[in-house]
Parts: structure tokens; C-alpha cells; sequence
């Protein structure tokens, strides 16, 4: 990603570059809490769902509910880093 941007060529941009990546980064490590949520919850529907099979559905519901909201935090920060890497081509 970084060879496509134009800005590698002119003098001190290389500060700005590698700021950028370190950031965009230390921005994806918050895809941690969202994974390990996610797997929490459906550790906890497994569970539930062995001890009452009867009430899959309403179990199966919920957990995805709940795991696409946890997600949207993952996906907040994946848009960010991206924006990071890429605002340089879009300023020229």
C-alpha cells in the first residue's frame, strides 16, 4: 500500500508515512476485544443451547444479534486504519 501513494517521492514524507502505518497499526488492535467477545458469546450459546435444545432458535437469534453489534467496533477501526493509510493519496 505504501508504494502506491504518491507522497513516498517527495522530501520528508517518510515521517508522515510510517506515523500513518504506526497508527493505522495500533488502531486494528482493537479487533481483539470484538474476537474475544465474539467467541465468549458463542461459547456461552453452545451452552445454553445444550442445556435447552428446545429453545435453539431464540439462543442462535440472540448471540448473532449480540456478535454484530460487537463487531461494529472491529469494523470501526479497520474503516480508520484505512483512512490512516490512504488520506495522503486523497490530500494530493
Amino acid at each position: 500500500m505504501l508504494f502506491a501513494n504518491p507522497l513516498v517521492t517527495r522530501q520528508g514524507a517518510g515521517i508522515v508515512l510510517a506515523c500513518s502505518a504506526i497508527g493505522a497499526g495500533i488502531s486494528m488492535i482493537a479487533g481483539i476485544g470484538p474476537g474475544i467477545g465474539q467467541g465468549y458469546a458463542a461459547g456461552k450459546s453452545s451452552e445454553a443451547v445444550g442445556k435447552r435444545p428446545g429453545l435453539q432458535s431464540v439462543i442462535v437469534r440472540t448471540m448473532l444479534l449480540g456478535q454484530a453489534v460487537a463487531q461494529t467496533t472491529g469494523i470501526y477501526a479497520l474503516v480508520i486504519s484505512l483512512l490512516l493509510l490512504f488520506s495522503q493519496i486523497l490530500t494530493k
